[in-house]
């Protein structure tokens, strides 16, 4: 069943009720204006609950400039990002000219992590693919935080909060951002409109791709909170069909780091539910 819903009040926690807040789903420079048309889905609950899982799934379309929201209420509220910010952050480290491009190699610092895999010095393009967070840390500490203040307002992401702790606010907060304003900004980024170089935009579609079939690439990036409790899964991208761009975010709860997993195969099976990809 398909419910309309012409949203217009919020509660205080939705990302609309917080300090600074926006139109429905952004309120960045050059976004366009008025409130998307939006529908509800709750029959696509399912796709949750059949997996044991509880999260929020937000599609955008940006040719008819409608929402598809599953769980409303959780798709406007705002969680700490996780490494979903790769996204924003490979954007504001190429325009800003902290690397030089996605080849350069960056060190991770040499220190142990809890993954192997980010034992590694590497260039963006590797470290988005392995959600490197000490090789994205080097960066943050390139950028500093009087430049992600200017640009986390310039690109109007989430609550714009960066607190004092350079390395770690978009892991652990203050930063914050929901599932529709993920959505919404991810759909700038597949179109290549926000206030950046077309250079900086290039670059990280280039480097998000994920997959290709029937005329339509998949664009993507994970996110992973382990310091809440539960912890945090992310899954924010879009789906460019000849121009034609439909972007998605996800996210859902994870008692288990098993449950990982659930975040792209929850988010595939609602792009293929819904004939996205």
């Amino acid at each position: 069943m398909v419910f309309r819903v012409e949203y217009k009040h919020w509660t205080r926690r939705s990302f609309l009720g917080a300090a600074g807040g926006c139109a429905l789903g952004l309120g960045m420079a050059g976004s366009r204006a008025g409130t998307p048309r939006t529908v509800e889905r709750d029959d696509l609950v399912a796709q949750f609950q059949s997996r044991g899982a509880v999260g929020t799934f937000a599609l955008y379309d940006v040719s008819t400039d409608r929402l598809t929201l599953v769980n409303a209420a959780r798709a406007m509220t705002r969680y700490v990002p996780a490494s979903s910010f790769k996204i924003a952050n490979s954007l504001i480290a190429l325009e800003t000219g902290v690397v030089a491009d996605e080849n350069e190699i960056i060190p991770y610092g040499g220190k142990p992590q809890p993954f192997k895999a980010w034992e590694k010095d590497m260039p963006m393009r590797e470290a988005i693919t392995a959600s490197n967070v000490p090789v994205y840390q080097e960066l943050a500490r390139r950028i500093g935080l009087e430049r992600y203040h200017f640009w986390l307002d310039r690109l109007g992401y989430g609550n714009r909060q960066t607190g004092t702790a350079l390395e770690t606010f978009w892991l652990d907060g203050p930063l914050e951002i929901s599932a529709v304003e993920q959505a919404r900004f991810a759909a700038r980024v597949g179109q290549q409109n926000l206030p950046l170089s077309s250079r900086s935009q290039s670059i990280v579609r280039d480097i998000l791709k994920l997959e290709s079939k029937d005329g339509r690439t998949l664009y993507g990036k994970t996110g992973w909170r382990f310091s809440s409790n539960p912890q945090l899964g992310w899954w924010t991208g879009w789906v460019d069909q000849g121009g034609k761009v439909t972007a998605f975010s996800l996210n859902i709860d994870m008692p288990s780091p098993q449950d990982a997993a659930k975040r792209v195969v929850i988010g595939r099976a609602m792009l293929e539910q819904l004939g996205v990809f």
